[in-house]
């Protein structure tokens, strides 16, 4: 099983898990963790840690999904994945949207969390699109 870290700046783990659970109902392998102002980076890191220990147990492995590569979220989540004593074995992915939460729910019976990584990236990677303007042509058959 696959279980999944949301890592955000500020409160956009919790609000995207709960318009998830809008849409999919409850996401129980999802686990947010949030960065504020009040608690800093060491208490980020703290908590982190601890969610991890929650998400970890039972799991083949952990996908963690930050808001943005190179914040702090991310860091952290990536100073535990490159960790030789980390296990389960944990995957990064930067750039979390509303579509990849929601498809998060399909890989959670997964074991190799690195397939897991591919495959969402892979599902998701046309989720950002611009609108346009499409002109049809009325068919003359009716």
């Amino acid at each position: 099983m696959i279980n999944v870290i949301l890592a955000t700046h500020g409160p956009l783990a919790e609000a995207m898990l709960a318009t998830a659970r809008m849409v999919y109902g409850e996401l129980p392998h999802v686990f947010p963790v949030m960065l504020s102002e009040t608690k800093g980076i060491n208490g980020f890191q703290d908590e982190f840690a601890g969610v991890l220990q929650q998400a970890s147990k039972g799991a083949d492995g952990v996908l963690v999904l930050c808001d943005l590569q190179s914040g702090t979220p991310w860091n952290v989540a990536c100073h535990h994945a490159f960790a030789p004593s980390t296990t389960p074995p944990i995957a990064v992915l930067g750039g979390v949207n509303f579509p990849m939460l929601l498809l998060s729910d399909e890989l959670k019976t997964l074991t190799d969390v690195e397939q897991a990584a591919a495959v969402l990236l892979e599902q998701t990677k046309d989720a950002v699109v611009q609108a346009r303007l499409v002109e049809t042509q009325q068919s003359d058959d009716f």
